[in-house]
């Protein structure tokens, strides 16, 4: 996804005949061998029907990868050759393409969502598998506005366990892509759950289910999970100020201190996260103008 492949949609036919130029249509690449198609998608990549139209062929990629491994699998015949290796090969892309067109198989609205195809807003991997996108508020706040809500209840957290509130403020924006993802009980209302955490079994309260993205050897599956939801930011804020203060696995967390760094650093390393990029994202917001801006006014003061 990040790595684009240059396409070359000139024509090797040459032609004295003046032909119109056809529109472009960004749902046009369906079949594998259209790279006018493909190329039409550069007009507007970030449309939702551009959008859609990647998350398509990078799920058609995924579909491929899984039908040559069953090829692969299988026993081979005295029919086997070079022709019917490409002619099959041929076979499993552009089904693989016209599948993830027509079923609903979950990589690309995964993606779609992760994209922030509705709202533009950024992609959010969230600690503990964190949702990765949910329906945002209608008006997404910002930094700046993320900040002087959440800040008096972290503030608060902070200071009761000794740590500085810039790295619980960098998580709190990184979770809920600063105020604009969390995940939203069955009825619409948010969840208020500023830090990914999970409902497990041993959770009684209230739950609200999103998309989210875990890690397990460095290998990223999609999966639909339970979170815990809160009736407002103080509670969720206390909560995850319980969790790591009552879970051995965060004592070098609450031993960094007034170390912004080595607080990034801990949590990164505690599997709070199965992201293993989760430290580095907390840098980046730290780091980043938007935070800095939305700390600058006198009235914050850390």
């Amino acid at each position: 996804m990040t790595n684009p492949v240059s396409l070359n949609s000139t024509s090797p036919f040459n032609s004295t005949a003046a032909l119109s130029p056809l529109p472009a249509d960004m749902s046009a690449a369906n079949t594998y061998t259209d790279v006018n198609g493909l190329e039409a998608l550069k007009v507007d990549p970030t449309s939702d029907k551009s959008i859609k139209a990647v998350a398509q062929q990078v799920e058609a990629m995924f579909l491929q990868m899984m039908l040559k491994s069953m090829r692969d699998a299988s026993m081979s015949t005295e029919l086997d050759s070079n022709e019917m290796s490409m002619y099959q090969d041929m076979f499993d892309k552009q089904i693989a393409l016209t599948m993830s067109e027509h079923q609903d198989l979950g990589i690309a609205a995964l993606l779609k969502r992760q994209t922030g195809a509705k709202s533009g807003a950024p992609a959010v991997k969230g600690g503990l598998g964190g949702p990765t996108a949910s329906t945002p508020p209608a008006a997404a706040p910002s930094p700046a506005e993320f900040v002087s809500q959440v800040l008096p209840a972290i503030q608060k957290a902070a200071d009761d366990l000794g740590v500085d509130p810039r790295g619980l403020l960098a998580q709190a924006a990184l979770e809920t892509g600063w105020g604009s993802r969390m995940p939203r009980t069955a009825d619409g209302s948010p969840s208020h759950n500023m830090f990914g955490i999970k409902a497990g079994d041993e959770w009684s309260g209230a739950r609200a289910s999103a998309d989210t993205v875990e890690f397990a050897n460095g290998v990223a599956t999609p999966r639909r999970t339970a979170f815990r939801a809160y009736a407002s930011v103080a509670d969720s804020v206390n909560d995850f100020a319980q969790l790591l203060k009552n879970s051995p696995r965060y004592r070098d967390v609450i031993a960094a201190g007034g170390d912004t760094q080595g607080y990034v650093e801990s949590i990164g390393k505690s599997g709070y996260a199965t992201d293993p990029q989760y430290a580095d994202k907390l840098n980046k917001i730290l780091n980043s103008g938007a935070l800095k801006a939305a700390l600058m006014p006198s009235s914050v003061k850390l």
